[in-house]
């Protein structure tokens, strides 16, 4: 594993990067797709500035919720904030910053937050399983060292062959990837085709999501903190109990089928 893709003289082209334009693509073409299906009134050119935009504000989310959480780091190394090519995004503030760019452009037009979320909120899942697949090739996002047939050993120069080098350790990054593509699967496959109200297939994949999270958040060895607890654990509790709140509250289960 590599995490530069291929390179001509001083010019590259990493994985890392490389998985983020994949996840654009694909989140395009299936919601192009699932909005002429849905007939929700948004052009083709609306649909990609709404992912395009929704991508880069969750890219400055995640950046941001990242430097915030390492702030003692960063308050001395202010330059390095804006360095992204090797990774430092936090998925839970991409998510936030996402869903709140993606709020105001579908204001703007003056379509349903909560039906167009039935859309977009899985596609998520299905682009942070490719970016996860580039954690992977950079050799970050790691777990502790195990014993267990899953374990990989990273090559030196990367932050899971330097951090324990030789050492077979969990592939928590390809466990997360794998996860996200479960939930998306069983999402778009299956439960995407029956009719629910409004908000319960965006509801229902962020609380699968949260769940494995939680689990998954607890191998790894780069995880942020606030106090002794994993900021990522306390964020999945969080809306674990929230949209659990809001499916009952809101009665958002199955209308027919």
């Amino acid at each position: 594993m590599h995490p530069v893709f291929f390179e001509v003289g001083s010019f590259e082209v990493r994985y890392y990067s490389l998985m983020y334009l994949l996840a654009i693509i694909l989140s395009f073409i299936l919601l192009k797709e699932e909005t002429s299906r849905k007939k929700i009134p948004l052009s083709k050119d609306e649909i990609l500035n709404l992912v395009l935009l929704s991508v880069f504000g969750g890219i400055i989310g995640a950046r941001f919720y990242y430097v915030a959480f390492n702030w003692e780091y960063f308050g001395t190394h202010l330059g390095e904030i804006p360095a992204i090519r090797r990774g430092g995004l936090a998925s839970y503030g991409g998510f936030i910053a996402g869903f709140m760019t993606a709020y105001l452009y579908l204001r703007y037009h003056k379509i349903s937050v909560w039906r167009m979320a039935d859309s977009v909120i899985p596609l998520v899942l299905l682009g942070e399983a490719c970016v996860r697949f580039g954690n992977f090739m950079n050799g970050e996002a790691h777990g502790y060292p195990t014993t267990l047939s899953l374990g990989i050993v990273f090559p030196p120069g990367s932050p899971a062959g330097n951090q324990f080098p030789n050492l077979p350790v969990h592939p928590a990054m390809l466990y997360q990837m794998f996860y996200n593509l479960f939930i998306f699967f069983l999402i778009w496959l299956w439960l995407r085709k029956m009719v629910w109200k409004d908000g319960f297939i965006a509801s229902l994949t962020v609380i699968l999501y949260s769940a494995g999270r939680f689990f998954i958040e607890g191998l790894r060895t780069d995880s942020l903190y606030l106090g002794k607890y994993r900021v990522a654990q306390i964020m999945s509790v969080i809306l674990i109990t929230i949209l659990t709140y809001v499916i009952a509250k809101k009665r958002l289960w199955i209308k027919s089928v």
